[in-house]
């Protein structure tokens, strides 16, 4: 039987050529012709690092394994593949479970000594690669030079040295940058609040860094990371490196920033970067403090806002119609739009109640969202879509079943022939073609797709019942659970500006099918603040629950309310 290949190729950043992927193509192609194997599908990945699986080919490849649609991978290298330990041993694990051989034309056919050799080399390659670079990086420094990127009120200065090689981190000053940062850290010293001086800048039409607006923590910056203009020291000619380090986070693939101790810190003194004078600097610097000070920011528990929950219904979940920015708090009972308060760059200049806010989102999923008669209507729809998905799949196991049937038969047969003594040329290959299409029907069959969800005629009564509870219940001793239950709910607020001077602003409510159904089935959340998966509520792994409904309310004040069911 003619094997069913596929071939990988990668290149990343260590090596930038694109004909890099051709070359590792003819090769593998080289070895499909050798071994008599059929090309069925190329993937490939260009300029993307191995250390990450987040890659398009990559993961294209892991989907069709899944599906058992080849019988061997080739690739030019097990690096190619992934430099990941854990990566390429899981790779391994799922492709030897689906059935799949993995041949490199470096390694072979790859076994678990494979894996488990090459796979610390590859580990040892990159922290290798990491200290070389940071090596690098820190010769740069020591040289009074930027260890990279480029920040607001420098240009990157191109210079030669005397090999005619070009000179890396070389920087000088931008003059009209200089003088914006001159004047945030004059107005800053003076009084002004990092809202106010954004606001100024942007009415300016002062371009900000990188061209974005000006916001306020863009100018204040974090304290402990040493960010934003106000401490930046780069600006008093201190070069300071090895603030930050960064991890992967092995469950996303991204980096995650994480500060070093400050005996760790790299100083450097460049005077030729200096922008802003000493006395400035020190009258903003005491006022940053004082300000922190106020805050009573230090006295906070390591991690505080990390694991800090959602104190109300609505938190994180508000945006402005106008522009599509986060609603902020406004003092202490009003939201609005932060990009129309603190950059004013939005025309959304309009404030609501928190606690008007939530009654009303509490009254419409208790007393509209889920009628009812629109409830009806959606089990019906539901149900309708699912039984034409079911007849689909039932058509298509049904054709499965009927050749699994005649593929018995026909083994039956050639056993029965074996037994009675009958050989002929290509018998054990016809078995073994056999054979294998017999486990394929299986498999293809054993993902037969399940019977349909059951959903309570009263729906929409249980809901409201139940939401009515946890409205009750968030003023209660499991207030936070009931809160957690409800922001499971709503998907996204969004305020828009008033049609007209004095009315009050349109209220626009999307809340997720998944987690209502969900809740009127008797299930939870799966985790804090999130909607019950479709799988959980349906049963089935189907995608139907996955959309979303939405309601608009236009009122003359928040108390009065009218819902108008909008398409999904």
């Amino acid at each position: 039987m003619t094997l069913r290949a596929v071939i990988y190729t990668r290149y990343s950043s260590d090596n930038q050529r694109e004909a890099s992927i051709e070359d590792q193509l003819r090769l593998c192609k080289e070895r499909l012709v050798r071994e008599g194997w059929e090309l069925v599908q190329v993937y490939r990945d260009a300029a993307l690092s191995g250390a990450s699986t987040l890659r398009p080919g990559y993961q294209a490849l892991l989907e069709s394994a899944r599906e058992a649609a080849f019988d061997v991978v080739v690739a030019e290298a097990l690096d190619r593949l992934s430099r990941d330990q854990e990566d390429v041993a899981g790779l391994f694990k799922r492709l030897k479970f689906a059935g799949i051989r993995l041949v490199t034309l470096a390694e072979g056919e790859i076994s678990e000594l494979h894996v488990g050799l090459k796979g610390t080399m590859n580990a040892l390659f990159l922290k290798d690669l990491a200290d070389k670079t940071r090596r690098g990086l820190r010769g740069r420094v020591a040289a009074g030079r930027s260890a990279g990127g480029l920040c607001y009120g420098y240009d990157i200065a191109r210079q030669l040295d005397p090999n005619g090689e070009p000179v890396r981190g070389a920087r000088s000053i931008n003059e009209a940058e200089a003088s914006v940062v001159r004047r945030i850290f004059t107005l800053f010293a003076g009084g002004a609040s990092p809202i106010a001086i954004a606001k100024t800048l942007n009415a300016e039409g002062v371009p900000g860094p990188e061209g974005r607006a000006w916001r306020d923590t863009t100018i204040r910056g974090h304290a402990g990371r040493g960010t934003g203009i106000l401490r930046n020291e780069l600006y008093i000619g201190r070069l300071v490196w090895n603030r930050m380090r960064f991890l992967k986070d092995p469950a996303t693939g991204k980096r995650v920033s994480r500060p070093n101790p400050r005996a760790e810190w790299v100083i450097e003194t460049v005077p030729e970067l200096r922008i802003i004078d000493q006395e400035t600097w020190e009258r903003a610097a005491e006022r940053l403090g004082a300000i922190r000070a106020a805050s009573r920011a230090d006295t906070l528990p390591p991690g505080f806002w990390a694991r800090r929950r959602p104190r109300h219904v609505l938190t994180g979940k508000i945006f402005c119609g106008g522009c599509g920015g986060a609603f902020g708090a406004i003092g202490r009972d009003y939201l609005g739009c932060t990009a129309a308060h603190r950059q004013g760059v939005c025309a959304n200049h309009g404030t609501v109640r928190r606690d008007a806010l939530e009654d009303l989102i509490l009254g419409a999923l208790r007393e509209q969202l889920m009628a009812p008669e629109l409830v009806a209507e959606f089990v019906a729809e539901f149900a309708a879509e699912w039984n034409r998905l079911q007849a689909a799949a039932g058509a298509e196991a049904a054709n499965l079943r009927k050749e699994l049937a005649a593929v018995e038969r026909k083994l039956a047969g050639l056993i029965d022939a074996i037994a009675e003594g009958f050989r002929a040329p290509g018998l054990q290959q016809q078995l073994d073609d056999l054979e294998a299409r017999k486990a394929g029907l299986a498999r293809q069959l054993a993902q037969a797709t399940p019977a349909v969800p059951r959903l309570h005629p009263n729906l929409g009564e249980i809901y409201r019942a139940k939401v009515a509870a946890l409205a009750e219940a968030l003023t209660g001793p499991d207030g936070q659970e009931a809160l957690e239950m409800v922001r499971g709910l709503v998907a996204r607020v969004e305020v828009l500006p008033p049609a007209a001077a004095g009315e009050a602003p349109e209220i626009v409510l999307t809340g997720e099918i998944a987690a209502m159904v969900g809740l009127g089935l008797g299930q939870a959340p799966t985790r804090p603040g999130a909607g019950a998966t479709p799988g959980a509520v349906a049963g089935a792994g189907s995608d139907l629950f996955t959309s979303s409904v939405k309601v608009v309310a236009g009122a003359c004040n928040l108390r009065q309310l009218t819902l108008l069911p909008v398409a999904c």
